[in-house]
């Protein structure tokens, strides 16, 4: 199954568990007090079964070819995707906290790690690509080596991202992003007409979407 397709499948599973929401007539109000049309929460997605599965399996399939010792999942909504993987990789794992744990080892990376091994992260979902540089930093300074990061959702919607992840010279692997799902409520007819139009135009202008309803 090629990339385009697994996108397509992928997104549809997230809608279908409300994994993934939209609601242009109650917009979101997200941490940095903007709003938005949309909300992801992948800690759902971990509630049902057989969809993860699909989603994992798509994963540990696109994950294979690369160059793997250790499955890291950043804390804390990549931890239980880096467990599903390892598991079907038959990797180890570890986990990595935003800041070290204030008593004992001072630990920020648990479980247990060989320096100067290839390392892949893990996390649910990539927005501007924030945490990321915080666990890749992690990780290299335990030595690590780490060129690649897996989510299954990535916005994919704002120019800071590719830059954040250039930054830290980190590959994106994702299954889905906000595009595929734009494809597919369009074909499958998710929403109304005007819900799909107003979608639209949030995904290809988020800062212009927020400013006109905060205007409003």
């Amino acid at each position: 199954m090629d990339k385009k397709q697994i996108a397509y499948n992928a997104a549809k599973i997230l809608l279908d568990t409300q994994s993934v929401l939209v609601n242009t007539k109650e917009p979101f109000t997200y941490t940095s007090g903007k709003v938005g049309p949309v909300y992801v929460d992948m800690r759902r997605m971990i509630s049902f079964p057989k969809e993860r599965g699909i989603l994992m399996d798509y994963a540990a399939d696109m994950l294979r070819p690369l160059n793997m010792d250790y499955v890291a999942g950043g804390e804390t909504a990549g931890i239980p995707y880096a467990a599903f993987l390892a598991e079907r990789l038959d990797l180890p794992m570890l986990y990595i906290r935003k800041k070290p744990k204030g008593h004992g080892r001072m630990a920020q990376i648990e479980g247990h790690m060989e320096e100067n091994k290839n390392v892949i992260l893990i996390e649910d979902l990539m927005n501007v690509g924030s945490s990321q540089q915080v666990f890749v930093k992690a990780l290299r300074e335990a030595n690590a080596e780490i060129e690649n990061t897996f989510v299954v959702f990535s916005y994919d919607i704002y120019p800071q991202t590719k830059d954040n992840l250039k930054e830290i010279n980190i590959n994106l692997h994702a299954l889905t992003n906000w595009w595929a799902i734009l494809e597919v409520v369009k074909a499958e007819k998710y929403f109304d007409d005007e819900t799909i139009t107003s979608l639209e135009k949030f995904l290809n202008a988020p800062e212009d979407w927020a400013s006109t309803q905060q205007a409003g």
